[in-house]
């Protein structure tokens, strides 16, 4: 139902809200602006008190035993805490701000009158920028403390000890473009980090680096830390722009933001991965539901607060070897819901919003229904396996196979020292991360890899390249990459040749490359021989369609200007189906040197012709741009004369009518097509059906394996969770059933102007709102004092007639795909095509 706002859209009213059945929302406390400001933090008292700072203003102590909550403003100056934490007799609070000095403080109660009144800055940090300190908690064994900051916050002073390796480096082989609108253009390796330290702040250890901005962090029951961490959003529709995500954050690990084009893809072997992929959004806090007087499914999540849409999401995450992986669901959204911190309290959740100067108020959402209503198998719950004597349950297989990698992990992350603190001699240290280097766990590989890069580069050098493992070889040389100097390269390089890249697995050869690419960049380039050899080793690899391997063999093709590496990548930007990877191979060409012609070049400038009309992010045309600029920066004056017509095409006059790439076939039915789509004689061509995911305009907003846009839900695992009919329905119907985490909500203002959109942003008295989904740009602001009716929107955002220009057989190969996962070696093209799944 639509809910009318007499004056303006105030705070969020709790019946707007959409949680799951037996959940009820109540708001605590509606925030003053005026006197209270707008609260981003959140903690818990030894007394059971919530506490709150204000993003530009004091700290708030909020008694929620009683109705209404008791609030009272603490009596002690202090401004823009994004971290708080009650501990060791004192509230810490991570401050972030311009007008009150930066970093980590520590606020006591000297005289027992239940008022903090002295402060120590015991760890100053700059701060400043929404990319700072922010969140805080205890170690597992409660004896220290976890913080997190943004990319904008520089190290401290003084690190006395570095799990991650102090070998951090940008490592771009063709160099990087900083944003097209000079976001953060100037900030460096190693980015946004997490430490912990001692009570006091001193002790200070270095956990891992190479995040944008994470908001904060938790630990689950195993001890297992994990944060949720931004991308920009400037950057969607481009292949640099990686949605946000859960990362399980190991030790030392690096998890490969650059500013500007430069984020480090999460194939690379030297950048941890996410182990959740969520989409867009704009994280804050984060919490585990244990604790909460929920049921077991959620009881077990992480739940994660996106600030721009208006989402909490329950995270579900699973063993995966050493690591975890996982799947996610909308747990709470309204629009606008600007979440800033959560805390389980009292079998609850309470939940903040505000941010940013917008209307905050403090929220709690509790479990009243029946737990029965909740099945084992809704509820996550697996049977217990009774032992012989009807004891206590046992693991199965598989958990005790994660259980013991995960043991193994935690004993090869004790070698993230410096030989001094070592539990074993360093030769044994070293022994022990060579034996596992070559592991199939990717995370036992990673932790062996830096266990390595912090021991003498003598104690393993020499067995790593005579290594007869290609995995110990390469990811070695990865590691003399980042720990040696110039006299290594050719006994690097060497070791790399002697392998035999067509034999490789694909993960092998992303990391020959990557490894190639470090040895080049930190300890030389290729002299004549070593690059002929290497043009020899990888040339007749490309292209392989294997879109990962693709884009880093242009890389370095074009590196070594191979020949005929130029005319070979321009081929692949033409036909590649997706955006992002088109724009992947003009930024590779921007640099290329080698074979270019005349009709190449025509060609090339050609692409960004047709690139006009691509959406993306604010930056998106912007960096298109000065990819092209670059191009022509390069041409002579004689060239640049040549091809004016191409660098500067006429603008198509106001008059003409918009050409239309595919006629008009067919207005379909969802029953004029299941038939024929699940005729099991069907034999769908599997190349067509990529080509014509993007002609249908599919990949502008939904990812299908590493290709795509994010806007949409990722349609990977489409085809193993839909039947042939739901899916027809979902493109050719797609208001029939609309997700809570891609619904828009209709906006009705005082001016009788109706807005259809999501609320992305927000600031003060300003809602920004995303109305076009093919083009991520396409924003509208709404004040929210002229706001006078809000309802969910009953029509998809999703557009519709998007297979009204294709054939039926042309659908039977797009939705062959589709459920193919993008995956060629799929069951649905090696067996029955029409088969149900």
């Amino acid at each position: 139902m639509p809910t009318s706002h007499a004056d303006g859209l105030g705070v969020t009213p709790p019946e707007q809200f959409k949680v799951p059945a037996g959940f009820d929302v109540e708001l605590i406390h509606q925030v003053d602006s005026g006197n209270q400001g707008s609260w981003v933090s959140l903690t818990v008292d030894p007394k059971g008190r919530l506490i709150a700072c204000d993003q530009n203003g004091g700290l708030f102590r909020i008694d929620v035993s009683t109705s209404p909550a008791q609030v009272e403003k603490l009596d002690i100056e202090f401004v823009g805490a994004q971290g708080l934490l009650c501990a060791f007799g004192s509230l810490y609070a991570n401050v972030n701000s311009r007008s009150f000095p930066s970093g980590l403080w520590r606020l006591t109660d000297t005289n027992g009158d239940d008022q903090y009144d002295t402060k120590e800055h015991i760890v100053p940090l700059n701060g400043g920028s929404e990319h700072g300190p922010h969140g805080l908690i205890l170690t597992p064994d409660g004896k220290r403390i976890v913080m997190v900051a943004g990319n904008n916050t520089t190290l401290p002073d003084t690190i006395d000890h570095s799990r991650v390796p102090r070998n951090w480096d940008e490592d771009h082989l063709l160099g990087r473009m900083p944003d097209a609108r000079g976001h953060n253009a100037n900030r460096m390796a190693p980015g946004g980090f997490i430490m912990s330290l001692d009570p006091d702040g001193k002790n200070r250890e270095l956990i891992a680096t190479g995040f944008r901005n994470p908001y904060d962090i938790a630990l689950n029951h195993d001890g297992e830390l994990f944060t949720y961490d931004a991308d920009m959003e400037w950057d969607v529709g481009t292949p640099w722009y990686r949605p946000t995500r859960v990362n399980h954050v190991l030790s030392g690990a690096e998890f490969g933001w650059r500013n500007g084009t430069g984020k480090w893809p999460a194939y690379y072997p030297d950048s941890f991965g996410a182990a959740v992929d969520i989409g867009p959004g704009s994280p804050t806090g984060i919490c585990f539901g244990y604790n909460a007087d929920f049921p077991q499914r959620y009881r077990d999540a992480l739940f994660i607060a996106d600030w721009s849409f208006g989402n909490i999401y329950a995270v579900h995450l699973s063993e995966d070897g050493a690591s975890y992986s996982g799947d996610y669901e909308t747990f709470a959204t309204a629009a606008p819901l600007p979440v800033t911190d959560m805390v389980i309290h009292e079998g609850a959740m309470y939940l903040t919003i505000g941010g940013r100067e917008t209307q905050s108020g403090l929220y709690r959402i509790a479990f009243t229904g029946s737990l029965d209503a909740y099945s084992a198998e809704d509820a996550g719950e697996q049977p217990e396996t009774e032992t012989a004597s009807g004891g206590a349950a046992v693991l199965d297989d598989d958990k005790l196979q994660a259980s013991s990698l995960r043991v193994l992990r935690g004993q090869i992350e004790a070698l993230h020292v410096d030989d001094a603190d070592l539990p074993i001699d360093a030769e044994a240290a070293t022994s022990m991360a060579l034996e596992f280097l070559s592991h199939e766990d990717p995370a036992i590989r990673f932790a062996s890899r830096i266990a390595l890069e912090h021991r003498d580069l003598d104690l393993w050098k020499s067995q790593v390249l005579a290594s007869d493992s290609a995995r110990t070889r390469l990811l070695g040389v990865i590691a003399l990459a980042r720990c040696g100097e110039a006299s290594d390269q050719s006994e690097a390089m060497a070791s790399l040749l002697e392998l035999d890249f067509d034999s490789l697995s694909t993960s092998n050869q992303i990391a020959y490359l990557r490894a190639a690419g470090l040895v080049a960049m930190r300890l030389g380039k290729p002299n004549d021989q070593q690059r002929a050899e290497l043009i020899d080793a990888i040339s007749d690899a490309f292209p392989s369609d294997v879109d990962s391997l693709d884009r880093e063999l242009a890389i370095m093709l074009v590196s070594l200007q191979a020949p005929g590496s130029t005319a070979a990548v321009l081929e692949k930007l033409l036909s590649s189906p997706s955006q992002e990877s088109q724009i992947h191979y003009a930024m590779t060409l921007r640099e290329a040197s080698e074979g270019w012609d005349d009709d190449l070049r025509r060609r090339y400038l050609g692409w960004f012709h047709d690139m006009a009309t691509a959406r993306g992010g604010m930056s998106f045309g912007g960096f298109v741009q000065n990819i092209k600029n670059a191009f022509v920066d390069r041409l002579s004056d004689e060239q640049r004369q040549q091809f004016a017509a191409a660098i500067q095409p006429p603008a198509p006059s106001a008059e003409a009518a918009p050409s239309e790439a595919r006629p008009f076939v067919k207005q379909w039915t969802v029953d004029e097509l299941v038939d024929t789509v699940s005729d099991a004689t069907q034999q769908p061509d599997f190349e067509k059906g990529r080509t014509l995911f993007g002609a249908a305009q599919c990949f502008k907003c939904h990812r299908m394996g590493l290709q795509g846009g994010i806007l949409g839900p990722d349609l990977t695992s489409a085809g193993g969770k839909f039947n042939i009919h739901d899916m027809l329905v979902s493109v050719i119907e797609p208001s029939k059933v609309i997700s809570d985490q891609y619904g828009a909500t209709q906006f009705l203002t005082e001016d009788g102007e109706v807005i259809t959109g999501r609320v992305i942003n927000m600031r003060g008295k300003t809602l920004v709102v995303l109305t076009n989904m093919l083009d991520p740009s396409s924003l509208t602001d709404i004040d929210r004092n002229n706001i006078a009716e809000t309802s969910t929107a009953r029509v998809s955002m999703m557009p519709t007639g998007l297979l009204d220009t294709l054939t039926k057989d042309e659908i039977v190969d797009l939705v062959a795909y589709l459920r193919s996962g993008g995956n060629s070696e799929s069951p649905i093209y090696t067996e029955s095509a029409g088969s149900e799944n």
